[in-house]
Order: C-alpha cells, then structure tokens, then sequence
C-alpha cells in the first residue's frame, strides 16, 4: 500500500520533467531559427485545421501551414507549422527563418523572443509547481507512515 503513494507521484514527476524538456528544447529550437539570420521566401502549400477535446472538455482548433522553400544550397525543404496565422492562405509568399545547418526546423513565426520569453517561463513555472507538488506530497507521505509506524511499535 505504501509504494502506491511513492508510484503514483514519481510516474506524474517523470511526465512533468519530460514535459520541462520538451517545452525548453522546443523554445530552443525556434529562438535558434529566429537567430541564425537565414531567411528565405517559402509559399504556403496548404493549410488545415485539427480539433481536440469534446464532451465534457473545451473544444481547442489549431490551424496548420505546410511550407516549402529552397535554401541557399539549393535543397528544397517542407516542413509543417501549428499554431501559425489565419491570414496566411494556400499559395501566399511568406519569410521563414531557418538555422543553416538544420533548414528542417525553419519557421514562419515572426520573432517575438519576449513572446516565447514569457511562455516558456509560465509553463516551466507550472511544471516546477507541480515538481514541487509531487515531491512534496512524497515527503509527507513517508513522514506520515513513519509516524503511524512508530506508534504501532509495541
């Protein structure tokens, strides 16, 4: 019984810090396209939108970009976009930023750092609550079944 309540919160710590990665080197990833100073011109291929939640949860829409664009070697690249403008349609001409060794990670955001700035840090604050949370709620667990052992010691 006692390692259900050790289980429970280190699977939800692992989930929060996998979480933490993948908001910081996805952070990373687009601060690195928006510094690189690689642009290029890129048409819309084609857009689309994707649903989620339903039922008793709210219903979130985000819209979707396929870009193409050549790089300066010559190498044509697609790549897909969430979150990007509803004024953007198929066929539009739009600048994306991309690092040179990695055109794959190109984006056609705008550079907005104190944007991402600030979004990052919220969610991190968030996974950090939570961290704390989980630990926290460990450490009472086995101060409390520390107590209740010693006072079932005969």
């Amino acid at each position: 019984m006692e390692a259900f309540f050790y289980i429970v919160p280190s699977l939800m710590l692992a989930v929060v810090l996998l979480g933490a990665a993948t908001v910081t080197v996805r952070a990373r990833r687009v601060d690195r396209a928006w510094t690189s100073g690689l642009t290029a011109e890129a048409r819309c291929l084609r857009t689309y939108t994707t649903t989620s939640g339903g039922g008793d949860s709210m219903v979130r829409t985000t819209l979707h970009h396929v870009y193409e664009f050549t790089t300066r070697e010559g190498r044509v690249v697609r790549f897909e976009e969430g979150g990007g403008p509803g004024t953007v349609l198929d066929g539009d001409i739009v600048t994306v930023r991309y690092p040179a060794d990695r055109p794959d990670r190109a984006t056609a955001k705008p550079p907005a750092r104190g944007r991402l700035a600030a979004g990052t840090g919220c969610l991190l604050t968030f996974l950090g609550v939570m961290a704390a949370f989980c630990i926290a709620f460990m450490i009472g667990v086995h101060e409390a079944f520390s107590l209740a052992g010693d006072y079932l010691q005969p």
